[in-house]
């Protein structure tokens, strides 16, 4: 299937400013089964130049320098068209084979690289006792672990809408049972993390769910030998199929903004956003 996305976003200041350099995540991140067709980015003030790169975790990241004109907003809008192929989370083998099983050890010349979605600040006794029961459910193998979990979170915890902000700490997500899907996603990388299982969080689009239709998403990927990185959704309980459009991934929740730079000048800011998705024959 072809998926358009639209995504706007305007940021309105209360006094003229000049801006800083921004980056930009809003061009999609290469996979196998998806490839984009067709991308275009208005920027309003007209930039002086827009540099795209890649950048240390392997997405591409738009750098846009402006003059010292003083303004009054920013708006930027990136829109693509991609086709999006169905794709088989699951259609792998475990290499080597005992990474079947919890918990596996990356070999050496793998968690070199993988370290940084290692990472165990986000992980607490209680995020570490709430996945070793998930575990123990799952007979401690890999794959249903990384199943359960996701439906676990989505069957018990209370989903709210929260446009803006960091994802909230693992702990406060368990413990109110309740959050976003930024909230959601920290959580269940915070558990793959306590058993072993490198994960990493994503940013991007979800097409066929009301509730995410006009924001962005986010969910996560893990890191399982011989399959590479995959997709979870612990918002819709699911794997990731083919409708899930990815932005940017990072070992860290809060270095995929879509937008992210600061400006000079003596002003409050407020900011509006609108994501389209539709499908296109």
């Amino acid at each position: 299937m072809n998926l358009y996305v639209k995504h706007t976003l305007q940021y309105s200041y209360s006094n003229a400013v000049t801006l800083e350099p921004q980056t930009l995540y809003l061009y999609p991140k290469s996979y196998p089964h998806q490839m984009l067709l067709e991308y275009d980015l208005k920027i309003d003030p007209l930039p002086n130049k827009v540099v795209r790169n890649v950048d240390a975790e392997g997405n591409v990241q738009q750098m846009v320098y402006f003059s010292e004109q003083p303004v009054y907003q920013l708006s930027v809008q990136a829109s693509m068209v991609l086709s999006s192929k169905p794709f088989n989370v699951f259609d792998f083998v475990h290499y080597p084979y005992e990474t079947k099983n919890l918990m596996f050890v990356y070999e050496d010349r793998i968690y070199k690289y993988l370290s940084p979605y290692l990472s165990r600040i986000d992980i607490s006794p209680a995020v570490s006792s709430f996945a070793q029961k998930i575990a123990m459910e799952a007979n401690w193998r890999t794959v249903p672990f990384l199943v359960n979990l996701s439906k676990h979170i989505y069957q018990n915890f209370a989903y709210s809408q929260r446009v803006f902000g960091d994802a909230l700490p693992p702990d406060q997500t368990l413990h109110q049972r309740a959050g976003s899907c930024r909230d959601f996603s920290r959580l269940y990388i915070a558990c793959c993390r306590s058993l072993g299982i490198a994960a990493r969080f994503v940013s991007g689009y979800l097409y066929g769910n009301p509730l995410q239709a006009h924001e962005l998403h986010a969910w996560a990927e893990v890191f399982l030998p011989g399959a590479g990185w995959r997709g979870f959704d612990p918002t819709e309980g699911k794997a990731i199929i083919n409708n899930h459009i990815c932005m940017g991934a990072s070992a860290d929740y809060d270095q995929l903004a879509p937008v992210m730079g600061t400006f000079k000048g003596q002003s409050s800011s407020t900011l509006t956003t609108q994501v389209d998705i539709e499908l296109r024959s």
